[in-house]
């Protein structure tokens, strides 16, 4: 039924008065609208009870995905005074990817940080990247207003294997505090406390970046790849390849300081063409990247680790167009191939023999 607007001002004013009673002369008139003015109120009334809860439970967490990588080149230049050594080699960021869920804890101990993870083998402590970066944070911006840090990890990228897991989760804590501590560092100030972590870190920190900004970013500054120098934290960003990737691990670990602890650099007689490879990047050449790829660490671990060699022979073995190379200090190899088809052929080969292999894209 319709009511005029005389009517309508008329309920309203007795409702008023004999607190919201209707008047029986309007029962079958004015009934379904007070009945649909009531129904619209309990709605809305509900609807903005749910916005203001989700808006405090998204502004209290934050959930990244934290993104491997893998090495198109390294090359180790020298070893500088403070141990590290001094390398030039190109990153790039491929689809295989930890989840992260950070949040704050707030009425705990301002200080406390506590891990939980999918993975039994993951330490929750200070062996693990993510809390050490947490702890970063809270000794540069924490304090009792902050709350403490509640981070879970699911484990995708597996561990030692040098894809840069443990970087990757670092970098995704230093991301997800920035945003929920409301701290607008940029990207820049994000690198330089990441290397602090790690040398890895910086790079995840510019490839995350790129792929889901948490933060504004300077355009351009964001990659996910890039020409590493330094440690591995001087960053100039590239054009990624676009390929499919074969990730093969055999069940065996490598500790990246042993390898390069154990490289002689005056044996080394190859060393890829950076320069080369850079610029096949630029023209998205794959045969020029391929050609250019190598990484010297090769000559160590594949003296150090036969699974590594065993399992490169096999990827090797199919003729398609493809490179193979050991990432990281190893001991996992890839085969990078713009063809789908091979990319699955050499996955479902090595497959059967290292249960860690995974078919991703880059990114």
């Amino acid at each position: 039924m319709r009511c005029s607007k005389a009517q309508f001002k008329k309920i309203f004013i007795h409702l008023l008065k004999n607190k919201w009673a209707l008047p029986t002369c309007f029962d079958k008139i004015e009934g379904t609208v007070l009945f649909i003015l009531l129904f619209v109120f309990v709605v809305c009334t509900f609807l903005l009870f749910e916005f203001f809860i989700r808006a405090g439970v998204e502004k209290m967490e934050i959930t990244l995905k934290a993104y491997g990588k893998i090495n198109l080149s390294i090359d180790v230049l020298g070893k500088r005074p403070d141990g590290y050594h001094e390398v030039c080699m190109v990153m790039q960021m491929i689809d295989l990817w930890d989840r992260i869920k950070v949040r704050i804890i707030h009425g705990s101990n301002p200080q406390s940080i506590q891990i939980t993870t999918d993975c039994r083998d993951l330490p929750p402590d200070k062996r693990n990247l993510a809390y050490r970066a947490a702890e970063l944070m809270l000794s540069r911006y924490g304090g009792v207003e902050k709350g403490g840090i509640g981070i879970h990890l699911e484990k995708k990228i597996p561990m030692a294997a040098g894809l840069a897991g443990g970087s990757g989760d670092g970098a995704a804590v230093l991301h997800a505090l920035n945003k929920l501590w409301d701290l607008r560092l940029p990207l820049s100030e994000l690198m330089d406390l990441g290397v602090k972590l790690g040398a890895d870190v910086p790079f995840c920190l510019m490839g995350q970046g790129a792929l889901e900004p948490v933060s504004r970013f300077t355009k351009g500054h964001a990659s996910t790849c890039a020409l590493a120098t330094g440690i591995g934290e001087k960053l100039v960003p590239l054009s990624p390849i676009d390929a499919w990737v074969v990730l093969s691990k055999p069940p065996i670990s490598v500790s990246t300081k042993e390898v390069y602890e154990a490289l002689n650099l005056e044996t080394i007689t190859k060393r890829p063409n950076t320069g080369d490879l850079v610029q096949g990047l630029k023209e998205a050449d794959f045969d020029k990247i391929s050609k250019n790829m190598y990484n010297v660490l090769e000559n160590v671990s594949e003296i150090r680790y036969p699974p590594i060699v065993y399992t490169k022979n096999i990827i090797q073995s199919d003729k398609g167009r493809h490179q193979t190379m050991m990432s990281g200090s190893g001991p996992t190899v890839f085969a990078i191939t713009p063809d789908f088809s091979v990319a699955e052929r050499i996955y479902n080969k090595i497959k059967k023999v290292n249960d860690e292999t995974f078919l991703v894209e880059t990114l």
